[in-house]
């Protein structure tokens, strides 16, 4: 009796220490990755380009759009960490990579990276990575 209370002891520090490792490591990766991928754009000058690009392709415009209208109240987050967080659990830091090296190359058309991010993510949260784009790019 006395071998099984220790062993669930064990059990539930190591569970505790397991999720504690996982939430605080997800969450230093995605700061990590923000201040990467900002710092780099930033630098580039690429931020320009990335805004010149959207405003002249009017699919992309309409995602804007439909940024600027909504309620970020309803929206599961408003931050960028928060964003990347949700995005490194539910696509995985390997296949976000993967997607941008593929951007980079050009081998990836602009409707492959929308499907996949819809395959993986709920309308609440596409919504809230709409905003938190706008944000970041319009400085808002």
């Amino acid at each position: 009796m006395k071998f099984f209370k220790i062993l669930i002891i064990v059990l539930v520090v190591i569970g505790g220490l397991g999720f504690a490792i996982y939430y605080f490591g997800t969450n230093m990766a995605s700061e990590k990755v923000m201040e990467t991928i900002s710092t780099e754009l930033e630098n580039s000058g690429e931020m320009e380009n990335i805004k010149s690009a959207i405003e002249s392709d009017p699919e992309l415009m309409a995602f804007v759009a439909e940024a600027e209208a909504a309620d970020p109240e309803s929206l599961p987050f408003t931050t960028k960490e928060e964003a990347t967080r949700v995005l490194i659990q539910k696509v995985g830091l390997t296949e976000l990579n993967d997607l941008r090296v593929q951007a980079q190359e050009g081998t990836v058309s602009k409707e492959q990276v929308i499907s996949q991010m819809e395959a993986s993510l709920t309308e609440e949260e596409i919504l809230a990575l709409k905003v938190v784009a706008y944000k970041e790019l319009y400085g808002q």
